[in-house]
């Protein structure tokens, strides 16, 4: 009998650490998540930049192509 109840308490402390890691790597995954997402928006963000920048280049040089002739 009481190697029944060693063996039940076993199991249940196995089951229940496993619950508990498996919450953590829960969480880690949706952090990991969000910083995967926020890097995305950045370079989004970034990307836009350099196409305004490219935009106002071309349209200063047209310009100034202009403004030669």
């Amino acid at each position: 009998m009481v190697l029944l109840l060693k063996m039940a308490g076993a199991i249940l402390a196995a089951a229940l650490l496993a619950v508990t890691l498996l919450k953590s790597l829960i969480g880690l995954v949706g952090v990991l998540l969000v910083l995967v997402k926020v890097v995305i928006v950045i370079a989004f963000i970034g990307l836009m930049v350099v196409i305004v920048i490219s935009m106002m280049r071309s349209r200063s040089r047209a310009r100034a192509e202009r403004d030669d002739f």
